[in-house]
């Protein structure tokens, strides 16, 4: 990352990321807690963009953005109108305090670490490199896994179907 605007598209997409988190944890509103998550998806998808990964952040958009922010919000729009407001809650303290040990021993790990920068070379695509990978050494793992998601799919659908 030695290029100054990756650099500072890395450090604002990384400052959106954390605020719209927070954020996520703050507002009280449901339907905006949600909207704030989307837009932390998004700014995790932006990193891994900057970080040369375009397979990983097209997938974490269509994945995460377009399927399970809409699936939340469909079960917010269809809960009661009383239920989407967040209640006070007792453990707020406790939850703070856990916070923070947890953003200190982050912060701690990552300054004490030994960060080694590997070479740097151009920008590839990893969705060739990926496809091959499925499909080449992996094609039966990889066929596996989509018949047990088609039988969990029929499944879930022979649960739910009204006789």
């Amino acid at each position: 990352m030695n290029d100054t605007g990756v650099v500072i598209a890395f450090w604002a997409l990384s400052a959106i990321t954390v605020a719209s988190a927070l954020m996520v944890a703050a507002v009280r509103n449901l339907v905006y807690a949600v909207l704030f998550l989307v837009l932390s998806l998004m700014g995790v998808a932006g990193l891994y963009i900057t970080l040369s990964a375009d397979f990983i952040a097209m997938a974490q958009i269509l994945i995460y953005v377009g399927a399970i922010a809409v699936l939340l919000l469909f079960a917010i729009m269809l809960t009661p109108r009383a239920g989407r407001n967040n209640a006070e809650s007792p453990f707020w303290a406790p939850g703070l305090v856990v916070a923070g040990l947890v953003a200190a021993t982050i912060s701690m790990v990552a300054v004490s670490t030994d960060w080694h920068q590997g070479d740097q070379g151009q920008f590839t695509s990893t969705a060739q490199l990926l496809g091959e990978a499925l499909l080449d050494p992996f094609v039966l793992p990889f066929e596996i896994a989509s018949v047990v998601l088609v039988v969990a799919m029929i499944g879930a659908i022979v649960l739910i179907r009204e006789d």
